[in-house]
């Protein structure tokens, strides 16, 4: 089949043939409808983050059930439609039990490994070369074998697409809004990065009555389409002084909640010097490895400010997508709208030249 292969950072990812071997005990294959373009892969290809390669990219995707490993538990069967999880979930660790899956230990295999749950690796290169699974997933690509566990249901009416992008942009911007935004109704909310994430934290504080909604980026066409996601306010971070204009919009109280969807030093400062007295910053983008930022000691203790990390939301994903899913059918999470350009598989290197030129919406690389 045909896969996106990371061979180095730095060195352009290429369409390649690869062997995928068929699925083991408790995995499924899967035939890639939709894969989402995503920032975090083009971390990889840059090195900025760190994983076993080669590798076949791709972590953000949805496809149709063609096969069955031994031992599956039923809930799945072929030719159902699900969305990939990039987090594995055992259900026996300390994470899983505490209702946390995003942190279950399978993660850090996968993460060391480049393999599946069990560490091990599904894709080849012809002839034998050992080939790394991207989060377990890979889904640049044709098709994928996953862990049962990564895959959720996607009922009818959901296309591939909206599935797709569900397992990761919206997941993580909607489920930090929903998990670390506490009583957000009638207060101020700022977001900062107008892209997948960003909009979809929009989305989402919309939907829970955050009031004024403040959206900060350097693209006027992101920050229109966040105006029509339920933004109140827009701010230019190229034109305008952030802190400054979110005081004067708060009325010189700051906001309740920020989220930061960049992951740059520069505007998780600017985030914690917009958050009012108790208010919170919740930390979603992610950065270099060992990146960090710095933060006034005494106005995080004299203002008791707030600063956490959220991985995937902090969601719990096979109790969360099924409610996005539910409140996209209700028209309550206008998911379409982050739809960008589609684009062949074999043409993904211009999708990842849109994106680091700025594209509106969320690419979508289809096989």
């Amino acid at each position: 089949m045909k896969a996106v292969v990371l061979r180095s950072p730095g060195a352009p990812a290429r369409l390649e043939d690869v062997e995928l071997s068929a699925p083991r005990t408790g995995e499924l294959l899967v035939r890639i409808e939709a894969a989402g373009v995503c920032h975090s892969d083009y971390h990889y290809m840059t090195g900025d983050l760190v994983a076993p390669l080669p590798l076949v990219l791709g972590h953000e995707g949805a496809g149709i059930v063609e096969q069955l490993g031994d031992g599956v538990s039923g809930r799945i069967r072929v030719g159902d439609r699900v969305a990939l999880l990039w987090r594995p979930r055992c259900g026996r660790c300390a994470a899983c039990i505490a209702g946390n899956p995003v942190l279950c230990e399978l993660g850090a295999v996968q993460a060391a490994t480049g393999g599946l749950p069990d560490g091990t690796t599904r894709l080849s290169l012809p002839g034998g070369g050992e080939l790394h699974h991207l989060m377990g997933v890979s889904c640049f690509a044709e098709r994928v074998v996953v862990n049962e566990n990564a895959a959720v249901l996607v009922p009818e009416g959901v296309p591939p697409e909206v599935a797709a992008i569900s397992a990761c942009a919206v997941i993580t911007g909607v489920g930090a809004v929903f998990h670390e935004v506490t009583e957000a109704a009638a207060r101020p909310l700022l977001v900062l990065g107008a892209g997948g994430v960003g909009l979809s934290s929009v989305m989402g504080a919309a939907l829970v009555g955050a009031h004024p909604l403040i959206v900060v980026d350097i693209d006027d066409a992101k920050l229109e389409l966040a105006r029509e996601l339920g933004a109140t306010h827009t701010i230019n971070g190229r034109d305008e002084d952030l802190v400054a204009r979110v005081l004067e919009i708060t009325g010189g109280e700051g906001v309740w909640s920020a989220i930061d969807a960049i992951g740059r030093a520069e505007t998780l400062e600017q985030a914690v010097a917009c958050l009012a007295p108790t208010g919170t910053l919740v930390a979603v983008g992610l950065g270099a490895v060992g990146a960090g930022f710095s933060v006034p000691l005494n106005q995080l203790v004299q203002r008791q400010k707030r600063i956490v990390g959220s991985l995937y939301g902090s969601s719990n994903p096979q109790l969360d997508l099924p409610r996005i899913f539910s409140l996209y059918l209700a028209g309550k999470l206008p998911l379409d709208r982050l739809l960008g350009d589609r684009v062949p598989l074999a043409d993904f290197g211009e999708a990842y030249r849109r994106l680091t030129a700025g594209a509106v919406g969320r690419g979508i690389l289809v096989p």
